[in-house]
């Protein structure tokens, strides 16, 4: 295969992986703002909770994270998922915790320190802002340490296999008599 036909086809496969990324980030970004508003107008609205908006991103935050989990093992990195699930979880969800701390930074600077308090400017301070940052991080994150292609640990088909034996006559099998067979892994997954 051609350099310039290798490196297509694998921008063609992340530009696959980034859109389905983005496919299950839109599904726990829908759960994400569907569970802070209702619970940022409900049992933690500001003027019962000091700290309302912050449980709620939180809350929130852990729901969509699941979803996103699922949906990411499932299907963006399918190829690429762990056979030590609860270690993947594990991993996931620590990366997870920190792209929520960069939209819970985002809601903490407008909410508490520039004072933009209204419903509107937490969700673009958390929603908006804090999310785009937070979905690179993660995305990058899972892509090249939870799934990366190198840790699958067999949960899927394994890696195709390149044998060499040499024939019998050669220079090297004359010369060595039966020389053993040479085998590895080869993984295009990358």
């Amino acid at each position: 295969m051609s350099s310039l036909s290798w490196n297509r086809s694998r921008f063609l496969a992340l530009g696959v992986q980034i859109g389905k990324f983005g496919a299950v980030g839109l599904l726990g970004f829908a759960v994400d703002i569907a569970v802070f508003n209702l619970l940022r107008t409900t049992i933690f609205d500001p003027s019962n909770v000091h700290a309302g908006p912050m449980y709620a991103k939180i809350v929130s935050t852990v729901l969509a994270i699941l979803v996103n989990w699922i949906g990411n093992r499932y299907w963006t990195f399918s190829k690429n998922r762990q056979s030590q699930t609860l270690r993947e979880g594990l991993e996931f969800f620590a990366v997870s915790i920190a792209g929520m701390g960069i939209g819970l930074a985002c809601l903490w600077i407008s909410h508490y320190m520039l004072g933009y308090t209204s419903l509107l400017a937490d969700n673009i301070s958390s929603n908006v802002i804090g999310l785009f940052l937070g979905a690179i991080f993660r995305f990058a994150l899972y892509r090249y340490w939870v799934f990366a292609p190198g840790r699958s640990g067999g949960a899927e088909a394994p890696p195709a296999t390149a044998t060499v034996t040499p024939r019998a006559g050669t220079a090297t099998s004359s010369l060595r008599g039966n020389a053993p067979s040479v085998s590895g892994s080869v993984d295009f997954s990358d």
